[in-house]
């Protein structure tokens, strides 16, 4: 091997540059190939859809500012389907994913979501997605929570297992608060709304609200589960809690949680600002 100092200096740079180079393009090649290991992912997994499912979000927004969405007439429509989009939300998830992801863990998680059982989880959880009004699902979900204690079914203990298993972490209030905290303060700073507490204020009346937004979340996670997995038995429900209580698996979610959070309120944030561009009872 022939030591760097034996090259003569302009050889030297221009090996430096080509080798530069052909890292970068490994590096790309690299990165192309994570890309696609990630977008299977997301769609093997059915997280792809769960990202989708972020739109059906914006619904609330208005309420949240004290607005009435009638005000701005067909804009609000197309302010909304635009900002979220489901094509840019999906690149943003691919875009931290890649960097962020371990091959061990998404591999782990690939496997047994392409499995038999796996694959029929994925489907069912999809379609509970695609429910646009969650008053139907939660709804439903309750009545089979009601009656599921009313039998004193170990049924609902899955149920409850399977919420602490996939926010072991317990990020669920302080996310949510969070997506909160900064679609306020984004419209706040867009002149969108007029808001009398400042930062510290507004942390402190959303931290006021924790417990019973823990509690409703709890509510709400049982009606959904009970909901999304009727159709299975008591026996592919535990199968799948194991699953989910795994360590590699409470890894992926950990950070598939993070990521759904992150691009929620980076949305929201977005809305906010478009939010300002809006005229009451003018169509574009």
């Amino acid at each position: 091997m022939l030591r760097s100092h034996s090259f003569p200096a302009t050889l030297r740079l221009a090996c430096a540059g080509l080798l530069l180079l052909l890292s970068l393009l490994a590096a790309s090649a690299s990165l192309a190939a994570d890309r696609q290991r990630v977008t299977t992912f997301l769609n093997v997994t059915g997280f792809d859809v769960a990202l989708d499912s972020i739109a059906l979000s914006a619904a609330s927004a208005p309420q949240m500012l004290g607005l009435d969405v009638g005000t701005f007439g067909n804009q609000w429509g197309r302010l909304s389907d635009d900002v979220f989009d489901t094509a840019v939300m999906r690149r943003m998830a691919e875009d931290i994913l890649v960097e962020t992801l371990d091959d061990a863990a998404l591999d782990h998680a690939a496997a047994f979501y392409a499995s038999d059982l796996g694959q029929r989880l994925v489907r069912a959880e999809n379609a509970a997605h695609k429910v646009a009004d969650d008053e139907v699902k939660q709804e439903a979900g309750s009545r089979i929570i009601a009656d599921l204690v009313k039998s004193g079914s170990e049924r609902l203990v899955l149920f409850q297992r399977m919420g602490r298993a996939i926010d072991a972490a317990d990020t669920g209030v302080r996310a949510v608060q969070q997506i909160q905290f900064r679609f306020l303060m984004a419209a706040t700073a867009a002149g969108v709304i007029d808001l009398e507490l400042d930062a510290d204020e507004l942390r402190a009346l959303l931290d006021s609200q924790a417990d019973a937004m823990r509690l409703e979340l709890q509510t709400s996670g049982l009606a959904s589960s009970a909901y999304t997995y009727q159709d299975f038995t008591d026996e592919e429900l535990e199968q799948y809690v194991t699953a989910l209580e795994q360590e590699k698996m409470q890894e992926v979610y950990e950070l598939l949680n993070a990521v759904q959070y992150e691009i929620t309120a980076n949305r929201f944030e977005e809305l906010a600002r478009r939010l300002a561009d809006l005229t009451p009872a003018q169509d574009i």
